[in-house]
């Protein structure tokens, strides 16, 4: 991605775009989503343009997610939602982030409502022993 054109978030990071900053170093910049699930929507992106979190080196990914950490603790002091919670998608902006959302009810993030796929065993035994496949 680095040869394509500099995406939203590397504008915004450059000052091109306003945004609302939460906390910035080196290495990550994070900012409040404008189009937000819930009051407080974070968003913590690697300054590093990428199009897939599995795109960065080790140490940058770690160093992200420890600003996740910090950010959420820090939300969950600030804001007192019943919990944070944490998505990474990815299709609107081909720039790697994590999503914090304050969830300030259980309905926000509701991953297993209404969307599940039903699998049978033998499908989720096939599917562990290919994804298991060369890990051990």
């Amino acid at each position: 991605m680095d040869s394509q054109e500099p995406s939203i978030f590397t504008r915004i990071m450059q000052g091109e775009i306003p945004s609302y900053r939460v906390y910035e170093d080196d290495v990550v910049y994070s900012m409040l989503d404008i189009n937000p699930l819930s009051d407080g929507h974070v968003l913590v992106i690697p300054r590093q343009q990428v199009a897939s979190l599995w795109e960065l080196d080790v140490e940058t990914y770690s160093h992200l997610w420890a600003t996740a950490h910090m950010l959420a603790r820090h939300m969950q002091n600030v804001l007192q939602p019943q919990r944070v919670g944490v998505v990474v998608e990815g299709f609107e902006v081909p720039h790697a982030h994590i999503h914090l959302v304050p969830l300030y009810d259980k309905t926000v993030l509701q991953l297993h409502h209404g969307y599940p796929v039903h699998s049978e065993p033998d499908q989720l035994a096939d599917i562990a022993q290919q994804l298991a496949q060369g890990l051990q």
